[in-house]
């Protein structure tokens, strides 16, 4: 009885003693977006000690993902599940500046140890097959085709000792063709403590979160030593951002159908000179349109997930950014606390109690402040033809008196092959090639069916001004088991990743991203019905010949009066009587019509 007591009293210092030294916070924040829409930003953050990681004690990061950095000797992992487009000119900057972003489709960029690139290498796979595993991903189709190993566009995020990073190789690769569902959503959530049934995590569900405008799930494992000297640890961070239609996402489910506004119900601008009575600009509504929690996501916050964490210095896990003049209703018993700017509330949750927040409809002209972007990106294929092709990326610098340096990088798929010597950057004026914008060029050429094309560019755009970056390329022959199944859709290009290093809104001196959206590339594709006609002609040819020539070897000819028990008199009589019995009938049949 004493050694049992004793073995209780000893795990229940562990669990204080693991408890103490890690920790786990989450935020939401919401900021109505013109036009009518709503961005909802999840983040969820997890601490455990470095050594508590490297023993296996794992207690807010999971043991599924855990032993699998461990077992490919992943010291830094950032993986990315991203669709849609975010609308810069409307929404403004992108949330978490971008770092928290993907290109459409999966991204998944990891620093491995490992003492060479071939053992790096290896090791990465492993840590493909691993995640495509988890979550339900087709990581596994990354490989050496898909994947790259970028020199100025990615840097550690978290704390690595010198002799660490001399063995640390950073790969990177990308699935733009990857679609983003459910089976993606249930592993991201099992990895919470609370598994998406407490806090702030019951919002989220499959039916809103992907009927989303734009939305982008975020895995960021990284180790985190804290300047004071005490113990590092492994900080795992998980976010969910996304911008829904606040109207298509108050439809019932049942019944999703939309219906038109009545006509008394239309907000119009009268100030266009084309309104009329049958004439109508719709008027942006979304600063006092009318919407809460269960009406958007469904059903409103259960909770808190962890009564440690709402005690905590970040105990105010849901945040709302707009004026302070807007009518915000809550639950009974929740704590308000406004910021001292008057754009910004932060509300302290009861940890039993559902938490319902509303906003009810309210004539306010202005929201919280949206700044612009400091870079705008386009990118577009151009040229016709199924021999060769280009690429024109458009980069606008909208400040007026700060310049912007930037890194752009391009994953391009081994068949899609540019030529360098056609690289050009125009600014608009000039009419010819500046050679003062690049800065520098790292390029790696692609191998057919080995590798990529990997092309990093360092470039500085003036002030208010706009830069055409275009190269041409040349479209490779696939073999006719390469295409997929819906060859003639189409392939996807990677989107472009732009890291800003430095630009008029960036003050803190950390790095910004951008992702532009992906290309769809037509190839020349052959006639697959081609093969098959092939297939059934030869197969045709060959049944005919094969039973021919096996009828000639197989079959015995003999003659009629060799068979025994055969007597052609007999055959003769009875053919005879059979023809005369036919005629017999039909000579009968004609009588009969001459006689009536």
């Amino acid at each position: 009885m004493t050694f049992h007591y004793f073995l209780l009293c000893l795990s229940l210092l562990f669990i204080r003693w693991s408890q103490a030294s890690s920790d786990y916070h989450e935020k939401l924040l919401l900021q109505p977006l013109p036009p009518a829409s709503l961005l909802a930003s999840f983040n969820f953050r997890g601490n455990a000690s470095l050594t508590s990681f490297e023993q296996q004690h794992f207690t807010f990061i999971p043991r599924s993902l855990g032993q699998i950095l461990q077992h490919a000797k992943t010291r830094e992992l950032h993986l990315r599940f991203s669709t849609g487009r975010w609308d810069a000119e409307s929404w403004g900057t992108r949330p978490w500046g971008g770092v928290k972003e993907g290109g459409t489709g999966v991204e998944l960029w990891a620093w491995v140890e490992a003492e060479t690139e071939t053992e790096a290498f290896a090791r990465w796979i492993t840590l493909n097959n691993a995640l495509s595993g988890l979550f339900c991903a087709s990581l596994n189709f990354i490989d050496s085709t898909r994947t790259t190993r970028p020199v100025m566009t990615f840097e550690p995020v978290g704390d690595h000792s010198d002799a660490s990073r001399a063995n640390l190789h950073l790969l990177h690769g990308t699935l733009p063709h990857e679609v983003v569902c459910t089976e993606n959503l249930t592993p991201f959530l099992k990895l919470l403590p609370c598994k998406g049934k407490a806090g702030i995590s019951s919002l989220l569900d499959g039916h809103k979160l992907f009927d989303a405008s734009w939305q982008s799930m975020a895995i960021d494992v990284r180790p985190v030593c804290p300047a004071g000297g005490s113990e590092c640890v492994v900080e795992m961070e998980q976010t969910v951002d996304m911008v829904l239609d606040i109207e298509r996402s108050k439809r019932p489910r049942d019944n999703p159908i939309p219906r038109p506004i009545p006509r008394e119900e239309l907000v119009c601008n009268t100030s266009k000179e084309y309104s009329s009575e049958d004439t109508c600009y719709p008027l942006d509504i979304s600063y006092g349109q009318s919407w809460s929690l269960s009406e958007v996501f469904g059903r409103p916050i259960k909770g808190t997930c962890l009564v440690e964490a709402s005690e905590g210095p970040d105990s105010q896990p849901v945040c709302l950014n707009v004026p302070a003049d807007r009518d915000v209703y809550t639950s009974h018993g929740v704590k308000e606390f406004k910021d001292a700017s008057g754009f910004s509330r932060c509300f302290v949750l009861s940890t039993t109690d559902d938490f319902e927040l509303m906003l009810p409809k309210q004539s306010v002209q202005t929201g919280s402040p949206i700044y612009a972007p400091p870079l705008y990106a386009e990118r577009s294929i151009t040229g016709h033809g199924q021999e060769r092709g280009g690429v024109q990326t458009l980069l606008t610098n909208p400040s007026p008196d700060t310049p912007v340096e930037f890194v752009y990088l391009e994953s391009l798929p081994w068949f899609m092959k540019p030529y360098l010597h056609t690289l050009k950057v125009l600014l608009p004026g000039e009419g010819k090639q500046s050679s003062s914008i690049i800065k520098d060029i790292y390029y790696r050429p692609s191998v057919d069916r080995y590798r990529g094309t990997q092309l990093e560019i360092r470039m500085l755009i003036p002030a208010a001004s706009t830069v055409t970056l275009t190269y041409d390329f040349e479209k490779a022959i696939l073999r006719y088991t390469e295409y997929p199944p819906d060859a003639n859709r189409g392939f996807d290009v990677a989107p472009a990743v732009i890291r800003l290093i430095s630009s008029a809104s960036n003050t803190t001196g950390d790095s910004m991203y951008l992702r532009t959206t992906s290309l769809l590339l037509p190839l020349p594709t052959p006639d697959f019905s081609m093969p098959y006609n092939v297939i059934i002609l030869t197969s045709t040819v060959m049944a005919l010949a094969f039973g021919s020539i096996f009828n000639l070897l197989v079959r015995r000819f003999v003659g009629a009066d060799e068979v025994e028990g055969y007597d052609i008199r007999r055959l003769r009589a009875l053919v005879r009587g059979r023809l005369v019995m036919i005629k017999d009938r039909l000579l009968g049949a004609r009588n009969e019509k001459k006689i009536q």
